[in-house]
């Protein structure tokens, strides 16, 4: 089995957050509780654990109590649970993880830089041993048993910069750093005016997304060709982290989003007749 980690030393991001517009700081600091406590410093050092039933989606993942929320987590979250860091107390003084460049890379440059060290806790391993299927609409997420931990993505947008995308990925430390941690957020121009009537991409920059008008991407160039499809599968890993487990399966993932990754990790975690941990 596999050991719980925390990073070796503290971490200091600062940024504007995509939804929020407004500017945080997030101090990362090592522990040794083999959990992840998240601790609002704006609100009387508040604490909030990462329970799964507690996660919503709204164009992010957010982590809601009656105390307040924490927004746009799965960023982060993919990084941790990539890097192995299980372990962690999260300070911030306010409601969003900085959106930084609207990939993940910055914080895994940053993590490796403070170094991880493994605990004495082993993490457990959660083995798929039954196919199922999570469908919305035309929407859906299909599991298999398999060997690895794998995850094929297929979007669909009706835009010429996009069309159809497909990515299917071994999903490991290494794969994960140069190929998806990199990947930006997105979003179309036409979309802003109603998002911000409902409070959200207040922050969202030509800095910190890939941004479409009708036609073209306004911002390029792209990391990757397939950018799109790639930052999808940052979301989905980072919404598995809630599992609070490495992964033994294939995550087959056609035009998905929060609400579906959160609906596959509840039917998991509800339903261990369709898996075991090894």
């Amino acid at each position: 089995m596999i050991q719980k980690g925390t990073i070796k030393k503290e971490v200091l991001f600062s940024g504007i957050g995509v939804h929020s517009g407004k500017q945080v700081e997030l101090w990362l600091k090592p522990s040794s509780s083999g959990e992840i406590i998240f601790r609002r410093i704006d609100l009387d050092n508040s604490e909030f654990h990462l329970d799964p039933k507690k996660i919503e989606a709204k164009n992010c993942s957010m982590l809601v109590a009656k105390k307040g929320r924490i927004q746009t987590l799965e960023h982060f979250m993919a990084v941790l649970f990539m890097l192995g860091v299980d372990s962690l107390i999260i300070e911030l003084n306010g409601e969003e993880i900085p959106i930084v460049d609207g990939s993940a890379f910055p914080f895994v440059e940053a993590i490796l830089k403070a170094g991880i060290k493994p605990l004495q806790e082993k993490k457990k391993s959660i083995k798929i041993l039954k196919p199922f299927v999570i469908q919305e609409e035309d929407a859906l997420i299909s599991v298999v048993p398999d060997s690895d931990f794998k995850i094929t993505y297929l979007i669909e947008y009706d835009h010429p910069a996009i069309e159809s995308q497909e990515l299917s990925l071994s999903i490991n430390k290494e794969n994960f750093i140069k190929q998806i941690a990199p990947a930006r957020t997105f979003g179309f121009l036409k979309d802003v005016p109603a998002l911000r009537a409902q409070g959200l991409t207040l922050g969202g920059s030509l800095e910190n997304a890939i941004v479409l008008d009708e036609k073209n991407i306004i911002n390029g160039p792209l990391r990757f060709p397939d950018e799109f499809v790639r930052h999808k599968i940052l979301d989905f890993i980072g919404d598995l982290f809630l599992l609070n487990s490495s992964i033994i399966g294939h995550f087959k993932a056609h035009k998905a989003g929060h609400s579906l990754h959160l609906k596959a990790v509840h039917f998991i975690l509800d339903n261990p007749e369709y898996w075991t941990y090894e």
